[in-house]
């Protein structure tokens, strides 16, 4: 006999709640009381979970600071798809563009709040950089820069748009920045040439 499935906790309904009205609505305008009233729990039992609505707002943040998953995927295939999973999300009827650049543009004041999109930023530059390491690419970390910037854009394009086409736009500048850089580009072949030249110089070890 099949087991059902685990209901969520009561902090983890919390957080889920205030994770799709934080998003959906916006931080500033979703109260705790309106949390607790979505649910059907008292402000009492919500704060026995999370003492204060900053608490919840940390939480949803961390929540949503998610690591890239890993993959078999070509670092090109991987950098490029970027854009296509853009292109989907971007398709979503409840797409509201990034939540840490929205949280920071309601709370910027909050330095915890800013610190933790700092952080996020980051974190998916340094992954477009590990993957372009990997390629050989010379200067890793500028073009890794330039990257987060078209995904960003392309975030803000499709925002003012409403077009899932503007993260296609974006992944064809990202190819020319990859041929530009020396990355061969095109069907299931993505080397970089000057690291093929050097790994047909240096002698086998």
């Amino acid at each position: 006999m099949a087991t059902l499935p685990a209901k969520p906790d009561m902090k983890d309904r919390i957080l889920e709640t205030a994770d799709r009205l934080f998003y959906l609505q916006g931080i500033r305008a979703i109260g705790v009381d309106t949390i607790a009233a979505e649910i059907g729990i008292s402000k009492r039992t919500l704060y026995n979970h999370f003492p204060s609505k900053d608490a919840l707002i940390t939480a949803y943040l961390a929540r949503r600071f998610v690591a890239p998953r890993t993959s078999d995927k070509s670092p090109v295939e991987q950098i490029l798809g970027t854009f296509d999973s853009l292109e989907r999300r971007f398709s979503a009827k409840d797409f509201r563009g990034c939540p840490f650049v929205n949280a920071v543009a309601e709370l910027g004041e909050d330095r915890s709040v800013r610190k933790v999109a700092v952080a996020f930023k980051e974190s998916r530059r340094l992954w477009f950089r590990d993957l372009l390491v990997q390629l050989g690419v010379a200067d890793a970390d500028a073009l890794a820069t330039q990257l987060a910037l078209l995904v960003d854009g392309s975030i803000a394009q499709d925002l003012v748009r409403n077009d899932p086409a503007m993260a296609r736009a974006a992944k064809e500048a990202a190819t020319v920045l990859l041929r530009n850089a020396g990355v061969k580009v095109g069907g299931n072949i993505a080397t970089n040439k000057r690291a093929t030249k050097k790994r047909h110089s240096r002698p086998a070890s």
